[in-house]
């Protein structure tokens, strides 16, 4: 496994995936998060509050996403950039896909937000897969 190009693409991804969420869930569609029941979540203020604790978990997600990639790299179909993308399906296929959709039916949450996360976290994971696949490969 290479190190440092685990760390390089974990930092740009983390990056990437913050700018994201922000972009997303902090301005284009945080209307999503006001449809009933809100008491479900933080307030603004609350989430400030926790911000090094986000990144801090942001960043060492990242790192986990690529070093399973880069485990996993030889068994991963495609080369490059079509290597990440698949990976990035893959990882939304048993992750996101697979732990939210059921959310609606054990939890008082919305189902358009569900939805918006399910739909929201298929465009992170293949952006951040095509990423990975054009910054890491082995030699």
């Amino acid at each position: 496994m290479n190190v440092k190009r685990i760390l390089i693409a974990s930092v740009i991804i983390w990056i990437i995936s913050t700018a994201y969420g922000w972009l997303t869930c902090g301005c284009l569609f945080n209307w999503v998060y006001e449809l009933e029941p809100t008491r479900l979540w933080e307030t603004p203020e609350a989430i400030q509050n926790h911000m090094i604790w986000i990144n801090s978990l942001g960043l060492l997600t990242a790192i986990i996403f690529v070093s399973v990639y880069a485990l996993l790299y030889k068994g991963i179909p495609g080369k490059g950039i079509k290597k990440g993308i698949c990976f990035g399906l893959i990882i939304w296929l048993i992750g996101t896909f697979s732990g939210l959709i059921t959310m609606p039916f054990y939890m008082t949450i919305a189902t358009t937000v569900v939805i918006y996360w399910i739909i929201s976290h298929f465009v992170l994971s293949l952006i951040i897969g095509a990423i990975i696949g054009i910054i890491y490969k082995e030699k």
